[in-house]
């Protein structure tokens, strides 16, 4: 998250009393982090109680894009899974338009983020991606993930400039791996549905019943479902091992971490055949999505109020390590 449009208490405390059921605005400060929209806390009273949402300003997405993302957490909310569930205003819309930018209103998860995951946050994770994933099974809404194939086929050519005749080497060599990959049968018969696309360690929450002790943390949550997508699940699942399953060099997966997080996934929906003998070409997948986004935003960068662009080179080391295996 990060914030590229600013905003004050004063250019939305009349417009939170006047058009939503959640009290008086009270207090609103921007969220460090992240590097697609501009994010912000917003405090409210109402009978005397303080709420805590989350205000988001679209930055990229268009109006025409966003009901998928908005409409699916609600879905998913609906359905009992732990995700922010947007405000509806007066008027039953969830889709707004704030300093001629599109905008939301969230709940506000409970917990925190635990950057150094052991492996019964990744179990969690796991078990409740599986029930995503599920739980999203009848959602009416279709959208493709804006970062995959073609994307990186667009992307790649305007940062190879910026690298190195190593890395120009592995960035077009994976490129035609995950072409050939993408066109085959196995690929076509993978599982899909809606999926997050983007479940790092900084967009789940745990409820923590005791900061000592971790073993006791509680799943609060996902949220920013703002790369969301209708694509294929294997590759939502191969995303979060490539975060959550890190071994201590940061780049190898961690084979505790990694057993947890699939045993318990597969605990809610067992994986296909296809998807089994597919899972190395995806974890792949995974990497390279990352490695060319970041590097997009590194060498390519927008302004904006808090903004610190993620180190490409960590996506790099992750692909090379998933090309060995």
């Amino acid at each position: 998250m990060a914030v590229f449009t600013p905003i004050e208490l004063s250019d939305i405390a009349e417009w939170i009393s006047q058009d939503f059921k959640i009290g008086e605005a009270t207090a609103i400060r921007g969220i460090h982090g992240g590097i697609e929209n501009s994010n912000f806390f917003l405090d409210t009273l109402q009978g005397g109680t303080k709420q805590e949402y989350v205000l988001t300003i679209f930055e990229r997405l268009s109006a025409e894009q966003l009901p998928y993302y908005l409409e699916l957490m609600r879905h998913l909310a609906n359905k009992g899974i732990p995700v922010p569930k947007p405000i509806e205003n007066h008027r039953g819309e969830i889709l707004f338009l704030l300093k001629g930018k599109p905008a939301a209103i969230v709940t506000k998860l409970p917990g925190l983020s635990r950057m150094q995951p052991e492996a019964n946050h990744c179990a969690m994770v796991g078990a409740m991606l599986a029930k995503m994933h599920l739980a999203g099974g009848d959602f009416q809404k279709s959208q493709e993930n804006l970062r995959s194939l073609g994307w990186w086929q667009k992307t790649i050519p305007l940062v190879l400039p910026h690298l190195d005749a190593t890395q120009k080497d592995l960035l077009t060599h994976e490129l035609a791996t995950q072409e050939t990959f993408f066109a085959s049968r196995n690929y076509d018969l993978l599982p899909q549905g809606a999926s997050h696309c983007d479940l790092f360690r900084d967009n789940v929450l745990f409820d923590p019943k005791n900061n000592s002790d971790t073993s006791n943390d509680q799943l609060g949550g996902f949220f920013d479902f703002y790369f969301a997508g209708t694509v294929k699940w294997l590759f939502d699942l191969a995303v979060t091992a490539n975060d959550w399953c890190l071994a201590e060099n940061k780049q190898d997966l961690d084979p505790g971490r990694l057993n947890a997080l699939m045993t318990a996934y597969q605990s809610v929906r067992l994986l296909t055949k296809e998807e089994q003998v597919s899972w190395q070409l995806m974890l792949r997948a995974a990497a390279l999505r990352f490695w060319v986004s970041r590097l997009w935003d590194f060498y390519l960068p927008r302004d904006a109020e808090m903004l610190t662009p993620h180190d490409p080179t960590h996506f790099e080391r992750i692909l090379l390590s998933r090309r060995c295996l």
